[in-house]
């Protein structure tokens, strides 16, 4: 099992998001702000198997809009091996 912690800019938040979830991905979304970009960002967290990384990893690519003439990045993405996990 994996997560995938994708911090990118607000404006690719929502065509990331809802392309993820109409892929059947499930994901949780957190404002954030700081180091990265220096400006508001949302943080997705996207619980999955192993072998749905890549997959995933293609949408979020996909759906972020090209860079704009000043950025260095369109976004950072972590993925984390989950060793368990518990849902309440």
């Amino acid at each position: 099992m994996k997560l995938i912690i994708a911090i990118l800019r607000d404006s690719d938040n929502d065509t990331v998001s809802r392309a993820l979830t109409s892929n059947g991905y499930r994901v949780t979304l957190i404002a954030s702000t700081g180091g990265f970009f220096r400006r508001g960002s949302t943080t997705q967290f996207i619980g999955l198997d192993d072998d749905q990384v890549e997959g995933a990893l293609k949408i979020i690519r996909e759906n972020c809009a090209p860079m704009g003439e000043h950025e260095t990045s369109r976004g950072t993405i972590f993925v984390l091996p989950v060793e368990n996990y518990t849902q309440l």
